[in-house]
């Protein structure tokens, strides 16, 4: 609900539903922020207005008349600077290469149900939402007739913003910051942000917010691997189940900003925005700067109840509307299996391996186009390699649907490699920092989407690919960062909307999966046009309970690509098992990525279970409800339910000797019904036992010797299972799980919990 109310002490906003609602004022022309978070009623505005009396001591007053007119102690929805609030600025506005300030203030306001129609690419959330717009004029003479649009979207479970910089001025000006949001919270709060770098994306890190500024920003060209755009401010008494926290992210996939700073008075200031490293956007009469959506969620039940409505939210009114809550197949993809080297035959036989093994989708990666043996040439042409394909892709697209699975291709379309077509006909076409020259990486440029030439061969290049061959998914590549910044940034990424919205808003039965060197890339702006995004090149298991984990507190699992690949793993050289692998990957868009051919035949028959376990499951693994529930000694537990079952991933990395008992604890809908727990059968490598067999078999075998050796290949032991009956209430406080390996025997009711270890448990109503 959108409410408006003028009376005798003034202009009053209210945007609210049941789950969150802010609450505004115009005074003295500026936009106070009476409240925001908690459900609150329109009528409480009067009683929540802040009051500073004669203000503070050194204060500036805004308004003569008005002694509480002090700005740098009121709660605001936005501010700039040289009006007297001192707190950190959302606008930066240069004229004749000085500093104005704007001096906003409120002109009108209107309501619609969808944001003002823009000629911009910038993408948007949709979805059934109301929108307020309020419009502030500059009250600064040299600026006169500039105007701030600021956009209010109420959604079922966030608050969406964006600001819009119109010049209608008779001079030019020089944008050299302006946020999405600005916002001013009461209370005191703890930031998590989301850290890392390529193979090691998205882990948590927590900083107490007080009166140093801190900020979480990424200026490599994309919203990056470094710092995740979104994050949280979570109350200091918060945890995963109760307590007050706050979530924001941008709608953007460009460098970003975001910052909060707690107040002398008590209030957190929080920004949104694109970065303005390097930013200078020149604008002449007439000219508008568009910011894109800033997300604001609230929840009082802790962390797993704000990842649940940002995860509502994106399932519901980011991604493509063609995919909201449509299942994912299951892929294969061939990159680890062959990387460049691969002939036609080889990819049928991977096809029909992985079509017997329950796949349902075969992805050719790298290598098809121009002379790509390796990662130096061939990026920017799209002439398929007939030495490895002789039929071409119409011709593999055949055959591999022949096999009774749908057929998907990788592309780099925004990069290009000196050794190239494109390039030695186009070197005009190289994205680069005037005067500094070609910067490279992994032996590639960036093209330049500010150029519509650039952008029509993209657009066109890859739409005849698509249009020609039967395709059914998109993997979209980028792997590297921009040498570039500020405006030149900002243009780059509008661009490459425009190049995505061109390709697959005509196709929107194509899956595109985003990546850029894994999770460079996982944003947002990405997810409008891709309903998962390769979460990171690392796929470890072990690696992954910290990305996943990760991402999990601001995206959902639907979007996140997850794979079982080979074990020892190649970025840790970890070995794990192939239950762990699973299990991991089981929360996620799932797939598989190695070499099928070097699989044993136990191995084998494991994987067919799992696929089809997954399978039968898949729609509560991809849009159940997602959790992070309590675990003991490091360990760490995920939780996907929705009306028809429960599931339960219960993860270890190194196990102590002589390990503790432990529990499963999982929450339920309804505390006092019964429920029935049962774990996922798994399998034990033989091999994995080695000197200990002697232990246990009535004869002595070298455990490197070729009876055990082909006994591994073909025969596996079941580890523990675990069954249950039990109420809500006692998932809740949690369960005693089956005793683990403590240093000898073996019973088939025993698991066997080594190093990385893993169990899965569905749980389910009983009629």
């Amino acid at each position: 609900m959108i409410r408006k109310t003028e009376n005798d002490s003034g202009l009053t906003f209210f945007l609210g539903n049941e789950r969150l609602s802010c609450l505004m004022k115009i005074r003295w022309g500026k936009l106070q922020l009476l409240h925001m978070g908690a459900p609150v009623l329109p009528e409480d505005a009067d009683a929540m207005c802040c009051s500073t009396l004669f203000g503070w001591g050194n204060d500036v007053l805004y308004s003569q008349e008005d002694n509480g007119s002090s700005l740098d102690t009121m709660p605001l929805a936005w501010s700039e600077t040289g009006a007297g609030d001192y707190r950190e600025s959302p606008v930066e506005i240069l004229v004749d290469g000085e500093p104005l300030s704007g001096d906003f203030v409120y002109s009108y306001s209107e309501t619609a149900d969808e944001p003002a129609a823009e000629t911009s690419v910038m993408p948007h959330a949709s979805g059934e939402h109301e929108t307020l717009k309020i419009v502030m004029r500059s009250d600064n003479a040299l600026l006169d007739g500039l105007r701030l649009e600021l956009y209010f979207s109420l959604f079922d479970t966030v608050l969406v913003r964006r600001t819009v910089l119109v010049n209608d001025s008779d001079r030019s000006v020089c944008v050299k910051k302006l946020m999405s949001a600005c916002v001013d919270l009461k209370g005191d709060y703890v930031m998590s942000t989301f850290d890392g770098g390529w193979i090691r994306e998205t882990h948590r890190h927590d900083v107490p917010v007080s009166y140093s500024r801190i900020v979480n920003e990424s200026t490599n060209g994309f919203s990056s691997n470094r710092h995740n755009p979104g994050f949280l401010l979570a109350a200091r008494d918060a945890n995963e189940d109760s307590g007050e926290v706050f979530g924001f992210n941008l709608v953007w996939s460009g460098n970003h900003y975001s910052s909060a700073q707690r107040s002398a008075v008590g209030f957190t200031r929080v920004l949104q925005g694109i970065s303005p490293e390097g930013l200078c956007a020149e604008m002449p009469q007439g000219q508008r700067f568009e910011t894109p959506d800033a997300v604001i969620a609230w929840s009082e039940r802790g962390y797993n109840g704000l990842s649940e409505r940002m995860h509502d939210f994106i399932n519901d009114c980011v991604v493509p509307k063609y995919w909201r809550r449509r299942e994912r197949p299951v892929l294969f993809n061939s990159w680890e299996g062959c990387m460049f080297s691969f002939t036609e035959s080889k990819l049928i036989s991977l096809a029909r391996k992985a079509k017997k093994l329950g796949c349902e989708l075969f992805v050719l990666d790298d290598g098809w186009f121009g002379e790509r043996n390796d990662d130096h040439a061939g990026l920017g042409d799209y002439n398929v390699n007939r030495k490895k394909l002789p039929g071409g892709l119409e011709g593999l697209s055949r055959r591999i649907h022949a096999e009774g699975m749908q057929f998907g291709l990788w592309f780099e379309p925004e990069a290009v490699n000196p050794d190239s077509d494109c390039y030695r006909a186009h070197p005009d076409w190289v994205l680069a920092s005037p005067g500094s020259g070609e910067l490279y990486g992994r032996n590639e440029l960036l093209l330049d989407l500010t150029k519509s030439e650039v952008r029509d061969y993209i657009v066109n290049s890859v739409s005849a690919i698509l249009d020609a061959t039967d395709i059914q998914y998109v993997k979209w590549d980028m792997n590297r960062c921009s040498p570039v910044t500020g405006e030149k940034a900002y243009e780059y990424i509008l661009g490459l909307y425009e190049v995505l919205g061109r390709i697959f808003r005509p196709r929107p039965q194509i899956l595109l999966e985003g990546c850029a060197s894994g999770g460079n890339r996982f944003d947002l702006g990405m997810l409008c046009f891709a309903p998962q995004i390769w979460a990171s090149d690392d796929t470890d298991p072990i690696e992954r309970l910290n990305i996943q984990t990760g991402l999990s507190y601001l995206y959902p699992q639907s979007t996140m690509g997850a794979h079982i690949s080979a074990a020892p793993h190649a970025m840790t050289l970890r070995n794990t098992p192939l239950s762990t692998r699973a299990n991991v990957s089981f929360f996620g868009a799932f797939g598989l990525e190695f070499d099928l051919d070097r699989m044993q035949p136990v191995d084998e028959a494991e994987l067919k279970d799992i696929i089809a376990y997954y399978k039968a499951r898949r729609k509560t693994f991809q849009f159940g409800c997602f959790r992070r529930n309590r675990a003991e000694n490091g360990a760490v537990c995920w939780q996907v339910s929705d009306a028809e079952r429960c599931l339960c991933g219960l993860f270890h990395r190194l196990v102590p000797a002589g390990p503790e008992l432990e529990w499963l604890c999982a929450e339920l809908p309804e505390k006092d019904a019964v429920y029935t727990v049962e774990s996922r059968p798994q399998l034990l490598r033989v091999r994995q036992f080695g000197g200990l067999l002697k232990h246990i078999l009535p004869i002595e075998l070298d455990p490197e010797g070729r009876v055990l050796r082909t006994a591994d290949r073909h025969y596996k032991m079941y580890d523990g299972k675990t069954e249950a009956v039990c109420s809500g209430r006692a998932l809740r406080a949690g369960i005693p799980l089956g005793k683990r390996f403590s240093g000898t025997g073996y019973d088939k009711d025993l698991r066997v919990q080594g190093d990385f270890g893993s169990n899965l448990f569905e749980i389910k109503k009983q009629n």
